[in-house]
């Protein structure tokens, strides 16, 4: 297979040494999904979905790969769980988490996957650090940049960039 350019994937922990859980998780996939090619900052992030729990630390990668979509997310997964995810419920805590946003600007309707991913533009959290990394790259199916969707997403929840070990605000601290 060619190499696929433009594949980005979300990191997420709030577990654990969080920071050392990303680190990781970028070693691992530099190490066997492919080439890093781009990194954002690392951003401090209320929790989605659930509101009672820690914190997150959030951060998207940019790869090149040559492995096919569904084989990538099974690596993904497996990634996960070398680090120690357990999952205990739907947008609950966890060591690690790994989302698979975009594949190149392939569009994807599986059982298994759906690409891009289909929450990105209602989740603060995601389009901070995409917006970041490719702020005029487009949607493929919404159309809109990530600047845009950024600015236009109804996610009320709060986002920070981590500097060093003080973050710079982004809105009111929770």
């Amino acid at each position: 297979m060619d190499v696929v350019s433009g594949v980005y994937v979300l990191l997420g922990s709030n577990l654990g040494q969080r920071a050392d859980n990303l680190a990781l998780a970028r070693q691992y996939l530099s190490q066997e999904a492919g080439a890093l090619k781009a990194v954002s900052d690392v951003y401090e992030t209320e929790a989605w979905g659930v509101e009672d729990q820690p914190l997150f630390l959030n951060q998207v990668l940019q790869l090149d790969t040559k492995i096919s979509h569904e084989p990538l997310l099974g690596l993904l997964q497996q990634i996960e769980q070398k680090i120690g995810k357990v999952k205990v419920g739907k947008w609950r805590e966890r060591l690690i988490d790994i989302d698979l946003l975009y594949y190149g600007n392939r569009i994807v309707r599986t059982p298994m996957l759906t690409l891009p991913h289909p929450e990105i533009q209602n989740r603060r959290f995601t389009l901070a650090p995409l917006a970041e990394l490719i702020p005029e790259e487009r949607h493929p199916v919404l159309l809109r940049t990530h600047s845009q969707l950024l600015r236009e997403t109804a996610d009320p929840l709060k986002v920070w960039k981590v500097k060093g070990e003080r973050r710079e605000e982004g809105g009111n601290r929770p």
